[in-house]
Protein backbone atom coordinates (compact mmCIF):
# COMPACT_ATOMS: atom_id res chain seq x y z
CA UNK A 1 0.00 0.00 0.00
CA UNK A 2 2.73 2.51 0.92
CA UNK A 3 4.11 1.50 -2.11
CA UNK A 4 1.39 2.85 -4.24
CA UNK A 5 0.47 5.57 -2.09
CA UNK A 6 4.18 7.13 -2.84
CA UNK A 7 3.59 6.19 -6.73
CA UNK A 8 0.29 8.53 -6.58
CA UNK A 9 2.34 11.18 -4.59
CA UNK A 10 5.03 11.18 -7.90
CA UNK A 11 2.58 11.23 -10.24
CA UNK A 12 0.84 14.52 -8.91
CA UNK A 13 3.74 15.72 -8.96
CA UNK A 14 4.64 15.34 -11.87
CA UNK A 15 1.40 16.21 -13.08
CA UNK A 16 1.90 19.73 -11.20
CA UNK A 17 5.25 20.27 -12.72
CA UNK A 18 4.28 19.51 -16.10
CA UNK A 19 1.08 21.61 -15.74
CA UNK A 20 3.07 24.52 -14.36
CA UNK A 21 5.83 24.53 -17.25
CA UNK A 22 2.73 24.27 -20.08
CA UNK A 23 1.00 26.87 -18.96
CA UNK A 24 3.30 28.95 -18.13
CA UNK A 25 5.36 28.63 -21.92
CA UNK A 26 1.80 29.34 -23.47
CA UNK A 27 0.72 32.08 -21.17
CA UNK A 28 3.94 33.56 -19.93
CA UNK A 29 5.17 33.31 -16.30
CA UNK A 30 2.97 36.33 -15.50
CA UNK A 31 -0.19 34.48 -16.64
CA UNK A 32 -0.29 31.81 -14.97
CA UNK A 33 -1.35 31.01 -11.29
CA UNK A 34 -1.64 28.23 -8.32
CA UNK A 35 -5.25 28.25 -9.40
CA UNK A 36 -4.73 27.20 -13.05
CA UNK A 37 -1.49 24.86 -12.48
CA UNK A 38 -3.99 22.76 -9.98
CA UNK A 39 -6.97 23.16 -12.12
CA UNK A 40 -4.84 21.99 -14.97
CA UNK A 41 -3.49 19.12 -13.22
CA UNK A 42 -6.88 17.92 -11.89
CA UNK A 43 -6.03 18.58 -7.97
CA UNK A 44 -7.02 21.39 -5.82
CA UNK A 45 -4.63 24.40 -4.84
CA UNK A 46 -4.63 23.24 -1.35
CA UNK A 47 -2.73 19.79 -2.87
CA UNK A 48 -0.71 22.18 -5.09
CA UNK A 49 0.63 23.88 -2.00
CA UNK A 50 1.24 20.63 -0.17
CA UNK A 51 3.99 20.47 -2.96
CA UNK A 52 5.46 23.43 -4.14
CA UNK A 53 5.40 27.12 -1.98
CA UNK A 54 5.09 28.82 -5.76
CA UNK A 55 4.37 28.75 -9.53
CA UNK A 56 8.21 29.53 -9.82
CA UNK A 57 9.46 25.87 -7.48
CA UNK A 58 6.70 23.77 -9.54
CA UNK A 59 8.48 24.79 -12.45
CA UNK A 60 11.95 24.90 -11.13
CA UNK A 61 11.37 21.38 -9.21
CA UNK A 62 12.58 19.69 -12.32
CA UNK A 63 16.45 20.99 -11.66
CA UNK A 64 15.98 18.99 -8.62
CA UNK A 65 14.76 16.19 -10.67
CA UNK A 66 17.34 15.66 -13.29
CA UNK A 67 20.07 15.83 -10.73
CA UNK A 68 18.40 12.95 -8.58
CA UNK A 69 18.32 10.96 -11.54
CA UNK A 70 21.52 11.76 -12.56
CA UNK A 71 23.00 10.26 -9.15
CA UNK A 72 20.69 7.06 -9.46
CA UNK A 73 22.11 6.90 -13.15
CA UNK A 74 25.86 7.53 -11.83
CA UNK A 75 25.37 4.99 -9.17
CA UNK A 76 24.00 2.10 -11.50
CA UNK A 77 26.56 2.80 -14.39
CA UNK A 78 29.41 -0.29 -14.91
CA UNK A 79 32.24 0.13 -12.56
CA UNK A 80 34.58 -0.54 -15.53
CA UNK A 81 33.66 3.27 -16.88
CA UNK A 82 35.68 6.22 -16.24
CA UNK A 83 34.70 8.70 -14.07
CA UNK A 84 33.94 11.07 -16.73
CA UNK A 85 32.33 8.38 -19.02
CA UNK A 86 30.17 7.89 -16.82
CA UNK A 87 29.78 10.79 -15.41
CA UNK A 88 28.89 12.24 -18.82
CA UNK A 89 25.78 9.72 -19.44
CA UNK A 90 24.65 10.60 -16.00
CA UNK A 91 24.28 14.17 -16.85
CA UNK A 92 22.56 13.70 -19.75
CA UNK A 93 19.85 11.05 -19.34
CA UNK A 94 17.83 13.02 -17.54
CA UNK A 95 17.27 15.72 -20.69
CA UNK A 96 17.01 12.90 -22.95
CA UNK A 97 14.13 11.71 -20.36
CA UNK A 98 12.38 14.99 -20.25
CA UNK A 99 13.29 17.06 -23.07
CA UNK A 100 11.20 15.72 -25.64
CA UNK A 101 13.58 14.91 -28.80
CA UNK A 102 16.83 15.81 -27.12
CA UNK A 103 18.32 14.95 -30.56
CA UNK A 104 16.27 17.26 -33.05
CA UNK A 105 16.67 20.95 -32.91
CA UNK A 106 13.06 22.28 -31.33
CA UNK A 107 10.10 23.89 -32.62
CA UNK A 108 11.01 27.61 -33.25
CA UNK A 109 8.06 28.56 -31.25
CA UNK A 110 8.89 26.40 -28.38
CA UNK A 111 12.35 27.71 -28.47
CA UNK A 112 11.19 31.22 -28.14
CA UNK A 113 8.64 30.47 -25.27
CA UNK A 114 11.82 28.69 -23.61
CA UNK A 115 14.03 32.00 -24.14
CA UNK A 116 11.21 34.38 -22.40
CA UNK A 117 10.80 31.99 -19.54
CA UNK A 118 15.08 31.99 -19.00
CA UNK A 119 15.33 35.67 -18.62
CA UNK A 120 12.39 35.84 -16.03
CA UNK A 121 14.72 37.20 -12.53
CA UNK A 122 12.52 34.77 -10.64
CA UNK A 123 12.29 32.15 -11.98
CA UNK A 124 16.95 31.69 -12.35
CA UNK A 125 16.86 32.61 -9.00
CA UNK A 126 14.68 29.49 -7.97
CA UNK A 127 16.57 27.23 -10.40
CA UNK A 128 20.21 28.64 -9.43
CA UNK A 129 19.13 27.64 -5.63
CA UNK A 130 17.40 24.02 -6.35
CA UNK A 131 20.43 23.99 -8.35
CA UNK A 132 22.97 24.51 -5.66
CA UNK A 133 20.93 22.34 -3.01
CA UNK A 134 20.98 19.25 -5.78
CA UNK A 135 25.01 19.41 -5.92
CA UNK A 136 25.64 17.60 -2.60
CA UNK A 137 23.59 14.50 -3.85
CA UNK A 138 25.93 14.66 -6.69
CA UNK A 139 28.83 15.00 -4.74
CA UNK A 140 28.18 12.50 -2.98
CA UNK A 141 27.40 10.12 -5.85
CA UNK A 142 31.39 11.16 -7.51
CA UNK A 143 32.69 10.14 -3.99
CA UNK A 144 31.26 6.76 -3.70
CA UNK A 145 32.87 6.12 -7.32
CA UNK A 146 36.07 7.76 -6.69
CA UNK A 147 36.68 6.50 -3.12
CA UNK A 148 36.85 9.92 -1.72
CA UNK A 149 35.41 11.32 0.65
CA UNK A 150 32.87 14.21 0.83
CA UNK A 151 33.76 15.65 4.35
CA UNK A 152 37.11 16.01 3.73
CA UNK A 153 37.86 16.24 0.04
CA UNK A 154 37.53 18.74 -2.63
CA UNK A 155 37.31 17.12 -4.84
CA UNK A 156 33.85 15.52 -5.35
CA UNK A 157 32.82 18.69 -4.97
CA UNK A 158 34.83 20.42 -7.61
CA UNK A 159 33.57 17.57 -10.19
CA UNK A 160 30.18 18.19 -9.31
CA UNK A 161 30.17 21.68 -9.55
CA UNK A 162 32.36 21.32 -12.83
CA UNK A 163 29.68 18.81 -14.35
CA UNK A 164 26.54 21.13 -13.45
CA UNK A 165 28.49 24.14 -15.21
CA UNK A 166 28.92 22.66 -17.77
CA UNK A 167 25.19 21.61 -18.33
CA UNK A 168 24.00 25.10 -17.32
CA UNK A 169 26.52 26.40 -20.18
CA UNK A 170 25.90 24.27 -22.84
CA UNK A 171 21.72 24.59 -22.25
CA UNK A 172 22.81 28.40 -22.22
CA UNK A 173 24.18 28.03 -25.24
CA UNK A 174 21.06 25.63 -26.56
CA UNK A 175 19.05 28.68 -25.92
CA UNK A 176 21.07 31.48 -27.79
CA UNK A 177 21.40 29.44 -31.02
CA UNK A 178 20.00 30.86 -34.25
CA UNK A 179 19.22 28.18 -35.96
CA UNK A 180 18.54 26.02 -33.40
CA UNK A 181 20.65 23.06 -32.49
CA UNK A 182 19.83 20.13 -31.08
CA UNK A 183 20.21 19.94 -26.98
CA UNK A 184 21.95 16.12 -26.55
CA UNK A 185 24.79 16.62 -28.55
CA UNK A 186 25.85 19.82 -27.17
CA UNK A 187 25.37 18.26 -23.22
CA UNK A 188 28.01 15.63 -24.54
CA UNK A 189 30.38 18.21 -26.42
CA UNK A 190 30.30 20.19 -23.45
CA UNK A 191 30.96 17.58 -20.68
CA UNK A 192 33.76 15.59 -23.30
CA UNK A 193 35.77 18.99 -23.41
CA UNK A 194 35.11 19.02 -19.94
CA UNK A 195 36.70 15.98 -18.71
CA UNK A 196 39.86 16.44 -21.74
CA UNK A 197 40.86 19.48 -19.45
CA UNK A 198 39.27 22.07 -21.93
CA UNK A 199 41.69 22.59 -24.47
CA UNK A 200 41.98 25.68 -26.70
CA UNK A 201 39.66 24.92 -29.93
CA UNK A 202 41.80 24.39 -32.61
CA UNK A 203 41.73 26.56 -35.44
Amino acid sequence: MSGLRERKKRATREALMAAALRLALERGLEGVRVDDIAAEAGVSPRTFNNYFAGKHEAIAARHTDRIERSVAVLRARPPEETLWEALTEAMVEPWEQHAGDAHSPPPPEVLASIRMLSREPALRAESLRVAFAADGALAAAIAERTGTDCSRDLYPHLVAGAATAAVQAAVGHWLRADPPIPLAPLLRDALRALAAGLPAPST
